[in-house]
């Protein structure tokens, strides 16, 4: 009962979202509440949410002080040269425009913190978007699969979790699956400019009439190619469409804003520079950091009570909308484990694979890891199915090393699931709907999971059998 209740609650909550039919916060509460009242979870049912609530409130605190750190950032002016210097590059060039994302994305992406790669690189190239009338759902789509096929690199989460669940070395688990990682990443790219050039073709050239005028990063709003932060004189559709370049952007990066701080830009680079390094070598936990970080920049950038206030209130909407899915999460993921259903779904699975099947138990992990990692926390696939399939697969001569191999190649889908804080920030700030984000992403995430697998297979790295 508690397998076909789980996998029912899944269904049902993919279901409301993609048609949307309701909010993901709605979803992510009150599906899970009904499911967990029909599990007979009774009064259990609140404890079982408080544990979940208590388990992502670091990661709440994570993205509350993460989006001040890096607003605040955006508000005085850092990352101003690198959106100057994008535009330079991309110009009018909606193709170049998305390929440029995707490799800005992948480049930051080396911090191993999905939330710090889509602050940054959103803020950079969202204003670009707008300007071109380039769809923001492209942009989260090629951050999103950028971002997630880096995942798999040793300090970005997964990898430790496969290595330590089966007590085998991260380095013994990724080294190997370097190759499978690059051909991951040009399918990225692949995806990358084949939208890219989709948007061109959809837009035409446009010819900007005067020299551009930085925007902001989007406090949500329409999805719709449409949408655009200037006044255009043309349609944007044709070949020779013109804007005009001094109208009407979203507020956030304008060149005459008074929050910017160009006396101060040494010390908040040098400030992001340690923040990042610190987060690298993992001496404090990541929530600690953004807090101090984040209080650092309100007291050196933003000295009086009134400025500090308004700071944070510029970026309340974004904190809101991020905190509150979060929380919501919390109640999916408590009740899956309150309940029992991830073990007994666990159970099933390895119960439901025949005996003929055995030897194909490190492509079975691999194929299973894309709905799996989709659909619960990358902790409860590893330290919950992982340790149940390697153990079976011994049976077969498969080693744990070649197992843990396999389950980390569903990572590309598994960093587009609502359980995942950083895509909620990411389609936030992009002003996107998680449900026009996962119709556009998650088969080119499924495809670059199976690329990932066959490379891996291709090499040896993981057995076929």
């Amino acid at each position: 009962m508690l397998v076909f209740l789980g996998f029912l609650m899944v269904a049902v909550f993919m279901y409301l979202i993609l048609s949307k039919r309701a909010t993901p916060v709605v979803g992510l509460i009150l599906v899970p509440v009904a499911f967990g009242l029909f599990a007979g979870a009774g009064a259990d049912l609140g404890d079982m949410i408080v544990d979940g609530v208590t388990d992502l409130a670091p990661t709440a605190a994570l993205l509350f002080f993460a989006i001040i750190f890096f607003g605040i950032m955006i508000d005085v002016g850092l990352f101003d040269p690198l959106v100057r210097l994008v535009l330079r590059l991309v110009r009018d060039d909606p193709a170049r425009l998305v390929v440029g994302t995707a490799v800005l994305a992948m480049v930051v992406s080396l911090d191993g913190d999905g939330s710090t790669t889509f602050i940054i690189t959103t803020s950079a190239m969202l204003p670009l978007y707008l300007k071109l009338r380039v769809s923001p759902v492209v942009l989260t789509v090629v951050a999103g699969l950028s971002n997630a096929t880096m995942n798999i690199i040793p300090w970005g989460g997964p990898t430790v979790r496969a290595a330590s669940a089966l007590g085998l070395s991260p380095s013994d688990v990724f080294v190997p699956m370097i190759p499978s990682l690059l051909v991951g990443l040009v399918v990225v790219l692949g995806f990358a400019l084949h939208l890219g050039v989709m948007e061109r073709r959809r837009l035409g050239k446009l010819v900007w009439t005067a020299e551009p005028v930085l925007a902001g990063a989007g406090r949500g709003g329409s999805t719709g190619a449409g949408r655009s932060g200037s006044r255009g004189t043309g349609s944007g559709s044709g070949p020779d469409a013109t804007c005009d370049e001094t109208g009407g952007f979203v507020a956030g990066l304008d060149p005459t804003r008074a929050t910017l701080r160009p006396r101060l830009l040494p010390f908040n680079a040098l400030l992001t520079v340690a923040l990042l390094v610190v987060l690298g070598l993992d001496i404090l936990p990541i929530p600690v950091l953004f807090m101090i970080a984040a209080g650092l920049a309100l007291a050196v950038n933003f000295p009086s009570v009134s400025e500090q206030s308004e700071a944070i209130v510029r970026h309340s909407s974004s904190i809101v909308s991020v905190v509150a899915m979060v929380f919501a999460a919390a109640v999916l993921t408590g009740v899956f484990q309150g309940t029992g259903m991830v073990e007994e779904m666990a159970q099933w699975l390895t119960g439901a694979i025949p005996d003929a099947l055995g030897p194909y138990l490190a492509v079975i992990t691999g194929v299973l890891s894309i709905p799996f990692t989709f659909f619960m926390t990358n902790d409860a696939f590893y330290f919950g199915v992982l340790p149940v399939l390697a153990e079976t697969a011994a049976q077969y001569g498969i080693e744990p090393v070649e197992m843990a191999r396999a389950s980390i190649t569903g990572q590309p889908v598994h960093m587009q699931s609502p359980l995942v804080p950083a895509i909620l920030l990411l389609v936030t700030l992009a002003g996107v709907q998680l449900a026009d984000h996962h119709r556009k992403v998650l088969w080119r995430a499924t495809l670059v999971s199976l690329t990932m697998l066959a490379v891996g297979i291709l090499l040896g790295q993981i057995p076929l059998g």
